[in-house]
């Protein structure tokens, strides 16, 4: 498997995809439209991430110029009937940082743009994306009155069957001190507390 091509820019295939020569060999990788126009310049060395598609008919590589374009790509595709293509699809649509913030915000209007994507696939994108990419965000410290060990136990709030914006609802109101199981146990109380005025 393949997972860093370093090389020239090779240009362009039909299809849209690049060429990255590697002593001597040309490698077809399938990219978002953002990262043409920054490999475009012939001669110069790029890197890129890559997935390695393997289907009975063909090997098909998916390049990213970061890591973490990469790892929302493959994130993308943990969700059921979502498949590289489309999954590259949706990243030419926006940046990842924007992505992200709709998908976990629950915005699955903003996915329904996309050709391809209808709006129970958005859907289904935010229902099994969006407790996942909040909960990277608030480890990232990205979510506003996230600091302290508050994202270990949303992180345990979330293994146990919570979703992140309950979590986030549950420890709004605990004190900054204390350890995660004393966060924990506390925040489960809220939680039971809120269940119960429900």
């Amino acid at each position: 498997m393949i997972g860093k091509l370093t090389g020239t820019f090779g240009g362009t295939t039909a299809e849209g995809a690049v060429v990255i020569e590697v002593n001597g060999v040309g490698y077809v990788a399938r990219v978002p439209l953002f990262a043409i126009d920054t490999l475009r310049v012939q001669g110069v060395v790029v890197s890129l991430f890559i997935h390695t598609a393997v289907r009975e008919d063909a090997i098909d590589l998916y390049g990213f110029p970061t890591e973490d374009e990469l790892l929302f790509f493959k994130q993308l595709m943990s969700v059921s009937g979502i498949g590289p293509k489309t999954a590259l699809g949706i990243l030419n649509v926006s940046d990842v940082q924007t992505l992200r913030r709709n998908i976990a915000a629950g915005d699955a209007a903003a996915l329904t743009k996309i050709f391809g994507i209808g709006k129970k696939s958005a859907e289904r994108i935010v229902v099994e994306l969006r407790d996942k990419l909040a909960l990277e965000q608030t480890a990232r410290g990205e979510l506003t009155g996230v600091g302290g060990n508050d994202g270990e136990v949303i992180e345990a709030l979330i293994a146990l069957g919570y979703s992140a914006p309950e979590a986030r609802s549950a420890i709004k109101e605990l004190p900054r001190d204390g350890s995660v199981n004393e966060r924990l146990s506390a925040a489960l109380k809220n939680l039971g507390t809120q269940s119960k005025t429900k």
